[in-house]
């Protein structure tokens, strides 16, 4: 069942509802596919969730655990120091391993299978790897700063037991 109240057919609230939910089940059939292919799958799975979540019932609750989960790990990332610098260090190596994908590279010798299969997808390939770090990179940037410099503790609904919880660098 979908959620909220009934807007008549074609009123701009209408209009807004379903371009939500089309949106929604575009993000969500691409993230499901990116999570096989090169691209932010998980982050567009997760988009395409949220949208749906306002219109029904049923990603409202899948929502829940997956926000819970992403809050705790966000929370956990920031924990000390090490893990910080080392997420950043990924993150900019992603970006850079899509640079050079998308700058194709001659195939080595030493490469076993047809030439097509070398860094396939080219620049199309490159740029998605380039967001994906890019994204990664942002969540970082905004785990850093709400829960090491505002010093903001884990939401009591998104902590897995009722302990008031601190990252171990403050």
């Amino acid at each position: 069942m979908g959620k909220g109240p009934r807007n008549p057919p074609f009123s701009a609230a209408w209009w807004k509802r379903r371009a939500a939910e089309i949106v929604g089940s575009i993000l969500l059939v691409l993230g499901v596919l990116a999570i096989f292919l090169p691209g932010p799958g998980l982050l567009t799975t997760f988009a395409g969730l949220a949208l749906l979540s306002t219109s029904f019932d049923w990603a409202d609750r899948l929502m829940h655990p997956i926000k819970a989960r992403a809050f705790q790990l966000a929370f956990h990332s920031v924990d000390t120091w090490p893990r910080i610098i080392m997420s950043v260090m990924g993150s900019f190596m992603m970006m850079s391993v899509g640079i050079l994908w998308g700058l194709d590279f001659a195939v080595p010798g030493w490469w076993p299978i047809d030439d097509g299969w070398w860094l396939f997808g080219g620049w199309a390939t490159g740029v998605t790897i380039m967001v994906s770090g890019a994204f990664a990179l942002g969540l970082i940037i905004y785990s850093f700063i709400q829960f090491r410099l505002r010093g903001h503790l884990l939401p009591d609904e998104y902590r897995p037991d009722n302990r008031s919880v601190r990252p171990r660098g403050r």
